[in-house]
């Protein structure tokens, strides 16, 4: 072997991923045919919302006048929900050993999906802008890598400047919390 041959060997030993980002990992998740399962029931379900409030206010054809105001939405449910039944079957005929999702990438999910329901459930009661400061320095903090005075000046600097952008410029007024009104908006 000269110098510039190698193994193969030696070409994994150095490229080698973390068993967290490695696909040929078996680790645990949840599988591809849970996932499918779960969103073509929430789909089976949607059609029947879909249908039952179709039928609930009209879906038929009165002589004379024409489509009641449900009948072209429960066409289109009728359609949604068998396809969605379709789908469900297939899901159900799918093998269960392929991962859809890890548990280490659930849990890069979870680190902004847990914030962001958090800002969402802040919007009404501290108003849009100091919920945002809050959103925002906390996936400051969650991400890392951000300076002290960065975690201070960008959280509040982004909310000022949306509210002066969206109140002050183009007058369209945002949920306010106790703050805003406290200052007078």
């Amino acid at each position: 072997m000269t110098a510039f041959e190698t193994r193969d060997d030696e070409i994994d030993a150095a490229v080698s991923r973390p068993p967290e980002l490695d696909p040929e990992a078996k680790q645990p998740g949840v599988s591809a045919r849970t996932a499918e399962i779960i969103t073509a029931g929430l789909l089976v379900v949607l059609g029947a919302v879909v249908l039952w409030d179709s039928y609930g206010i009209g879906a038929g054809w009165t002589e004379g006048l024409g489509p009641e105001s449900g009948y072209f939405p429960a066409r289109v449910g009728w359609i949604f929900f068998a396809l969605s039944v379709f789908l469900l079957l297939q899901a159900f005929r799918r093998p269960a050993d392929e991962i859809f999702v890890t548990v280490p990438q659930l849990k890069q999910v979870a680190r902004i999906l847990l914030p962001l329901i958090l800002y969402i459930a802040l919007i009404r009661p501290l108003g849009i802008y100091v919920a945002s400061a809050l959103f925002i320095a906390t996936l400051m903090l969650i991400v890392g890598g951000s300076r002290w005075f960065m975690l201070v000046l960008i959280p509040i600097a982004l909310p000022l400047l949306a509210f002066w952008v969206f109140e002050l410029q183009f007058q369209v007024p945002l949920p306010k919390g106790p703050l805003e009104i406290t200052l007078g908006y």
